[in-house]
């Protein structure tokens, strides 16, 4: 792979952050040496190096009643050397969507020759070692994990810790193109080959987000990203003085990062997840609020933003899917920020009432953060599920 190198990185205090590269060529060839000239404006990404690091990668795949030909697609793009943890929220009554969806991945499975593991995020088993471990956070009252996208992210971080993966990438199941899958996966490899931190993260941009009318427009950005790149490049305008807009992957569903970051990150709830990634590491590791850690000061956080080949093309799930799952609480996260001044609570507020979402005097809701797992018992999290991912591998029943 040929990308890019960065041409301009922003410093907002420990974390570092590195405007959009480009993928230039998806299979650059056989290993050799760059002449000096194209290494200073290009990345040549070896495919063993790609490999070494998909070896230590778990794919994460939320799912929630997706159709089966588009899961089926999704999970055959993920390279072969990925672990694969499919984490799900389908409905059981009636008709079992868990079920279904584990017969389809136990089949991909069985023809590839390659494990799997996946679990429904209401598992009991899952939520008693969780409550066993100490982390509860992501319980509700009845000991079970909660609904919601960031909730599964979670758990299945975990899962993947305990099948000692260093690496994590977010795989949403609705996409159309397995094609764009397999590149993800590449360029998450490639940011994790390009850091010189521990505490990492990859954030995708795609090239065109199509949209199927009568036709096919290639659009470039969807709306509710254009609207929360916008604020968040305020909030770290007001900030450092200069205007920016660096951040072009605010809403960015995939992304990966290093277990050493995921385990120090706070996260909010449902589809808050991705803002809020981006928020708690300005707020955390900014060098403006106290209480940065002395290791990830001394490191630093790399944040890279990856532009695509392929484009993306996902499940219409509507209007009020964009407004009130992803927009609303989006903007939630950079209005409640301890960081947010004045000026961009107002336009936030200003773009809600605009957008016809909130009304005068309404605010967004505030995100109910969810702390970081790095004081999870692990050993007990491990022992009390460990043997049981041998019965959710997708191999199982084949």
């Amino acid at each position: 792979m040929r990308i890019e190198s960065p041409r301009y990185t922003e410093r907002f205090g420990s974390v570092r952050i590195t405007d959009v590269q480009r993928v230039l060529e998806l299979d650059s060839g056989r290993a050799k040496t760059l002449p000096l000239n194209e290494n200073i404006a290009v990345n040549k990404v070896e495919e063993d190096a790609i490999k070494d690091f998909e070896e230590k990668m778990a794919i994460i795949i939320p799912i929630k009643d997706e159709m089966l030909k588009l899961f089926e697609g999704v999970i055959s793009g993920v390279p072969h050397e990925c672990t694969i943890v499919v984490i799900s929220n389908s409905r059981r009554k009636r008709v079992d969507r868990f079920k279904m969806e584990k017969d389809t991945l136990g089949q991909y499975c069985h023809f590839t020759r390659r494990d799997a593991v996946i679990l429904h995020q209401k598992d009991p088993v899952l939520g008693k070692a969780l409550g066993d471990s100490g982390y509860t956070d992501i319980l509700g009252e009845d000991g079970l994990v909660k609904n919601g996208k960031a909730e599964g992210m979670l758990a299945a971080t975990l899962i993947a810790s305990v099948l000692n993966k260093q690496y994590m990438g977010f795989i949403d199941a609705d996409n159309y193109f397995p094609g764009s899958v397999w590149e993800y996966v590449k360029c998450y490899a490639a940011g994790f080959i390009m850091s010189k931190s521990p505490y990492t993260m990859t954030r995708i941009l795609w090239k065109y987000k199509p949209k199927i009318t009568t036709g096919i427009y290639f659009r470039k950005y969807g709306r509710v990203s254009e609207i929360t790149n916008k604020h968040m490049n305020n909030l770290i305008s007001s900030k450092t003085g200069f205007e920016t807009e660096v951040i072009k992957t605010g809403n960015a569903g995939e992304h990966a990062m290093s277990l050493k970051l995921a385990e120090i990150l706070p996260f909010a709830p449902g589809y808050a997840v991705e803002p809020q990634e981006l928020i708690s590491l300005f707020e955390g590791y900014g060098g403006i609020l106290p209480g940065s850690s002395p290791s990830v000061t001394k490191h630093g956080v790399d944040v890279f933003q990856i532009e695509t080949r392929n484009p993306h093309l996902h499940a219409d799930k509507g209007e009020l899917h964009l407004t009130e799952d992803m927009l609303l609480p989006g903007l939630g996260t950079i209005y409640h920020s301890r960081l947010c001044e004045n000026e961009t609570r107002q336009q936030i507020l200003n773009e809600l009432m605009q957008q016809n979402i909130l009304k005068a005097g309404e605010e967004p809701p505030k995100p109910n953060i969810i702390n970081p797992f790095k004081n999870i018992n692990m050993e007990k999290f491990t022992g009390a599920i460990g043997e049981y991912l041998k019965t959710c591998s997708a191999l199982e029943d084949q």
